[in-house]
């Protein structure tokens, strides 16, 4: 008899494994350190190995797929149903293992390095993104206590800090001193994302799907880099509803007795692309006008039933289901 399927609950420095055969039957009940785990898998046979997509579980599946095992990610969401008594990691590994051989399981497509790499562009220019705009309300906030105000927008900042930098400004030089720090550290952080986003354009130009997908209206260049970063393996989504649905962009149901409740949106899977299709949905909504015939029709006939947030929403959903569209066929965006 020999290992058909493995679970491996990952951690940062002990692993635990379940194996079991082909019957069933457990054979392996174990635990191993980090730096053991490849060498102990490069002499397994060819299995199916299952883990949580949790954070390092890319890296370890690219790892184990190249000893030439079959790798399943699966949404920890999606293993919890699995385990049968309390939570430890035995239990953790064991639920993976059964999770893993479910015919109707939903998995994780692994991503490359290289997307990974795009999606910490991402992941750190949102972070200095949202640094900046605390950096914005605290300036906002000291300088507003000497009557300097300024209108909503970030570019309307620089206004405030020429204030700032007046020699006519009645602010003490004591609070000068501590705003023009701050204004310092807000410089520091323009150019820093100005940077990330020179990468990040770099990265679309040489890209031919997220070129693609940047053909869609609402669509960006951020938008379609994190999409094209996220998105591993479109053909892991049956329909471009379950697409729109693995983001989030549908309505929750509670259902029964044979009535339909819709509430609100999920908010389940990926919210960094969520928001930006929302945010590229809400730009369309505002500029209408500009937008082919075939949309604005549609916008407006939406405008007149529902509040121009619900449509933004609604337009997210079909923005999604665009967006797989083009992954799932390889095409660019065409207008009817």
């Amino acid at each position: 008899m020999q290992i058909t399927t493995l679970g491996i609950d990952l951690a940062k420095s002990i692993f635990q494994l379940h194996g079991i055969d082909a019957e069933g039957k457990v054979l392996l009940r174990k635990k191993l350190r980090r730096q053991a785990v490849l060498s102990f898998l490069a002499g397994l046979p060819p299995c199916l190995i299952g883990m949580e997509a949790c954070a390092t579980a890319h890296f370890w599946a690219r790892e184990v797929a190249a000893l030439g095992h079959e790798v399943r990610l699966i949404p920890p969401a999606y293993v919890k149903p699995y385990v049968k008594r309390q939570k430890n990691d035995m239990a953790d590994a064991e639920a993976i293992c059964e999770a893993v051989s479910r015919p109707n399981m939903h998995f994780v497509a692994i991503k490359s390095a290289d997307q990974q790499a795009v999606l910490m562009l991402h992941r750190s220019r949102e972070l200095l993104v949202r640094h900046r705009i605390a950096m914005i309300n605290a300036l906002r906030a000291h300088l507003a206590e000497f009557g300097i105000v300024a209108a909503r927008g970030a570019h309307k900042m620089r206004d405030l800090v020429g204030e700032l930098q007046s020699d006519e400004t009645d602010i003490p030089e004591v609070g000068r001193t501590a705003l023009l720090s701050l204004v310092r550290q807000l410089d520091a952080l323009e150019t820093e994302i100005a940077n990330l986003d020179r990468e990040i354009h770099a990265w679309h130009r040489q890209s031919e799907i997220s070129s693609r997908l940047a053909t869609i209206p609402g669509v960006g260049v951020i938008t379609a880099t994190a999409a094209a970063a996220t998105v591993a393996d479109a053909s892991l989504f049956t329909s471009a509803r379950q697409f729109a649905a693995w983001l989030g962009l549908v309505p929750r149901q509670a259902s029964s007795g044979g009535k339909d409740r819709l509430g609100r949106i999920t908010k389940m899977g990926d919210g960094y692309l969520r928001k930006l299709l929302v945010i590229g949905a809400t730009s369309i909504i505002r500029s209408a006008g500009k937008a082919d015939p075939r949309t604005r029709e549609w916008v407006q006939a939406l405008l007149e039933r529902k509040s121009a947030r619900l449509a933004s929403v609604a337009l997210a959903n079909k923005m999604a289901r665009v967006v797989w569209a083009l992954l799932s066929k390889g095409e660019s965006y065409r207008t009817v």
